[in-house]
């Protein structure tokens, strides 16, 4: 099943979804792939359209491919602009992934303020190859998504650079816009920021994950290259603090992300 699949599957089915072996991150899910399965299930119980503005993402454990997830929302609350919502993936009685949303319609506003510039990156045309597939190298999900590094250094590459990133596109999905699913497998395909900094493999994860999107969401189609670049501000006893932001190609911010990240060496 390709991302789009099981973007479908979620919405209508959520109730018993399996995902297969090819989404995997080691012994576990993707996390994006996961995070954008609750929020398909959550934008299910809106009475409305009003779109997403954040999300605050813990996954709390790994979920297993090809067992049945089963994704539960919660409205909290529904006020007349924002709509808060819990949900849940569940898998064997437990919690694998839990997400708390905010969904806020726009209203006007005396204050605006413009983006940072995005980072430069080397144009896509002379970042390195796109990093390719490679069973029992890369993670599975891999496969899904096209990866090109144009900032820092690769997993294990002993690079100490803050600045990770370049730039990253689904494979294998039909032509369509890009929406907020789609943003949230981009963001998460990059490896833990801590990753360059070891010299050899070692197990890492993310912990938590806040994203907060910029609406409404830029138009651009699901085959794009978006620029993503991260910076590992502070590391210590196995966790890691990073701040991220994805952008268009032609430098429109699109979200922004924090994450708290493990890693066992």
């Amino acid at each position: 099943m390709n991302f789009t699949e099981l973007l479908a599957a979620a919405r209508e089915h959520p109730e018993a979804l399996s995902v297969p072996a090819t989404w995997a991150q080691g012994r576990a899910v993707f996390g994006g792939l996961m995070a954008a399965l609750v929020h398909e299930a959550m934008r299910q119980k809106l009475v409305d359209d009003r779109p997403v503005r954040s999300l605050a993402i813990t996954f709390v454990g790994p979920a297993a491919p090809d067992v049945p997830i089963s994704l539960e929302v919660e409205v909290l609350r529904a006020g007349k602009a924002v709509s808060t919502l819990l949900g849940r993936a569940v898998q064997d009685g437990q919690v694998v992934t839990l997400v708390q949303g905010s969904f806020g319609a726009g209203r006007p506003s005396a204050v605006t303020v413009e983006a940072q510039p995005a980072m430069a990156l080397k144009p896509l045309e002379q970042a390195a190859p796109e990093l390719p597939y490679i069973k029992g190298v890369t993670p599975e999900f891999m496969r899904h998504v096209a990866l090109r590094w144009a900032v820092g250094g690769l997993p294990f590459s002993g690079n100490d650079a803050r600045h990770m990133g370049g730039w990253v596109r689904l494979r294998d999905v039909p032509e369509g816009p890009v929406e907020v699913a789609h943003l949230l497998a981009l963001v998460d395909a990059w490896p833990p920021s801590l990753m360059p900094f070891l010299k050899q493999p070692a197990a890492g994860s993310t912990l938590t994950w806040t994203i907060e999107f910029v609406q409404p969401v830029a138009q651009l189609s699901t085959l794009d290259w978006c620029r993503y670049v991260v910076e590992t501000e502070h590391a210590r006893e196995g966790y890691g603090h990073a701040a991220a932001a994805l952008w268009t190609a032609q430098g429109q911010l699109l979200a922004l992300s924090r994450q708290t990240v493990t890693v066992f060496a």
